[in-house]
């Protein structure tokens, strides 16, 4: 495991980490120290923790909840994988507030609200873009605590045989490699080399998602990287090269998600804070916390 340091300020601390962890590899169990939420960049792992397992990729989000026990496993997954992770202080936990159980949810599929978050936050670790990796940790762990917090649909635990956990691991990697081109349920299906019924079934139990949920948030995930970088191709651009045939679905999918246009995402990209000080304030009050129970609770992400 190659871990570095992108940030250590007091209230958020941020690494990289690298695990070129093979399926032969032993797990053993460690311990969260404090509060986290680590963004899969790259690759797929399986979670284990509080007797719960979770099959996660890219674009999917582990929770870390201070003392809970857990084991990183890799023998459905390929090797290596990349997680970009914000370790938070107890008083920034306290200030954003929220339901206290959104700590315990483990494992997140990939979520539109946090995959478009996450590629911002990955591309600032890589030098690019203009905004401060505080500033978007600080966005990317209110984001979460606005889309869990008062959820009643728990977490998604995988329950599946590891052979068909292995085969929708699989056909999320396909999938996310191949978003940018028309991919159909029957085609997908084929890939993973099951009926349509059966690969729709067991890729939801198993990721959380719908097969074509996890292609939309792969083109958005995509989109958030290019948004991101020091790019200035016209937004009907980016949005054609990730796979939206429609510019106008495109940027309504994309606003949902990241609750601004794609357009002032890029303006955030490239150092306007006030675009990124709006949404963290959005749970804020004058420094004040918002009591969780006056905002209607997002339990899932925006319709795609």
């Amino acid at each position: 495991m190659r871990v570095t340091t992108e940030l250590q300020t007091e209230p958020l601390r941020v690494f990289s980490y690298c695990c070129d962890a093979g399926p032969d590899a032993k797990p053993f169990t460690e311990l969260h120290e404090g509060h986290s939420l680590s963004y899969v960049r790259k690759g797929s792992f399986g979670y284990r923790t509080r007797g719960r397992g979770y099959e996660l990729v890219t674009g999917s989000v582990l929770v870390g909840h201070p003392g809970d026990e857990y084991m990183c496993t890799h023998d459905n997954h390929v090797c290596g994988d990349e997680c970009l992770a914000f370790h938070l202080s107890p008083g920034f936990v306290e200030l954003i507030g929220g339901d206290p159980k959104a700590w315990r949810a483990g494992g997140l599929p990939p979520l539109a609200e946090l995959v478009v978050i996450g590629e911002l936050a990955q591309a600032a670790a890589e030098g690019q873009g203009d905004v401060g990796l505080d500033e978007l940790g600080m966005w990317f762990a209110s984001r979460f605590i606005e889309v869990v917090s008062g959820c009643n649909k728990p977490a998604t635990e995988s329950t599946a045989t590891p052979r068909y956990r292995r085969r929708a691991v699989d056909a999320a990697m396909w999938i996310d490699a191949h978003c940018a081109q028309v991919i159909g349920l029957d085609g997908a299906a084929a890939q993973a080399g099951l009926s349509s019924f059966h690969f729709l079934r067991v890729f939801s139990q198993v990721l959380g998602v719908t097969p074509h949920q996890y292609l939309v948030r792969s083109r958005l995930r995509h989109a958030a990287r290019l948004l991101a970088a020091n790019d200035s191709r016209p937004v009907t651009e980016v949005a054609l090269d990730v796979g939206f045939a429609d510019l106008s679905n495109f940027v309504r999918t994309f606003h949902r998600a990241a609750g601004v246009s794609p357009s002032g995402f890029r303006k955030a990209a490239r150092g306007d804070r006030k675009i990124i000080q709006a949404r963290i304030a959005a749970r804020l009050d004058d420094g004040r916390l918002i009591h969780p129970s006056s905002r209607k609770p997002s339990c899932t992400t925006a319709p795609d």
